[in-house]
């Protein structure tokens, strides 16, 4: 009778092993390793700032924004700029990431919007040809589903934005941008993509030392 009330007892004792599992990858796993924080407890408990610490690229884009008038946010689309008249669109599977750069000449203006179906942890920020990756500058770091306005380059590389789709769901981005920008490149999945603009002008030739997919590297 002991042995099986025991083997009775095992299914549900499996049971409740994997629920603690999942409650405790849910509440405190998801949050620290990817920002994905459905209860709020990360949060609370500062473990979605372990997936989004505050760098040195972070600091160099503060400290340049106090000097320059690099980023201006608004509320509502910017009128198109002279220039290249761009649109793109991509497709995000649940945890996917995305990076979507543009080449621009140090002192050139884009005027940009970006809109997507679901909410998506982006980062604008920006790798200069003079320095790599060991110089990036972070501009704006949050969690939106969409945003506009106007950018200036402070030297020139490239420039743009890391998206990553932290739900379950998929999400689809759209970015629509004119002004001075002179190329594109796309990286997503281990890849590089070169995005030749239409009707672009001859702009500033050069390399990122150190550049990859940011959710590969350092989480910037």
């Amino acid at each position: 009778m002991t042995q099986t009330a025991a083997k009775s007892k095992l299914p549900w004792i499996i049971v409740i092993l994997l629920v603690l599992v999942g409650a405790v990858a849910v509440l405190f796993v998801l949050p620290a390793e990817t920002g994905y924080d459905p209860t709020g407890v990360g949060e609370k408990l500062g473990l979605t700032e372990i997936a989004d610490p505050v760098g040195e690229e972070t600091l160099r884009g503060n400290e340049r924004m106090e000097k320059q008038e690099v980023l201006v946010v608004s509320d509502s689309a910017p009128a198109p700029l002279d220039g290249v008249i761009d649109s793109w669109e991509y497709e995000l599977a649940p945890f996917e990431s995305v990076e979507f750069k543009y080449t621009i000449p140090e002192g050139a203006t884009i005027a940009f919007s970006w809109q997507a179906t679901g909410e998506l942890h982006y980062d604008m920020h920006a790798h200069p040809f003079d320095g790599g990756t060991a110089m990036t500058e972070s501009y704006a770091i949050g969690d939106a589903s969409a945003m506009t306005g106007t950018y200036t380059a402070p030297f020139s590389g490239i420039h743009g934005w890391f998206w990553q789709n932290r739900s379950l769901d998929n999400v689809t981005l759209r970015l629509e941008a004119s002004g001075g920008m002179t190329n594109s490149t796309i990286f997503a999945a281990n890849a590089e993509i070169d995005r030749p603009l239409e009707g672009a002008d001859a702009g500033p030739e050069g390399t990122v030392t150190g550049h990859e997919l940011q959710a590969e590297s350092t989480g910037e």
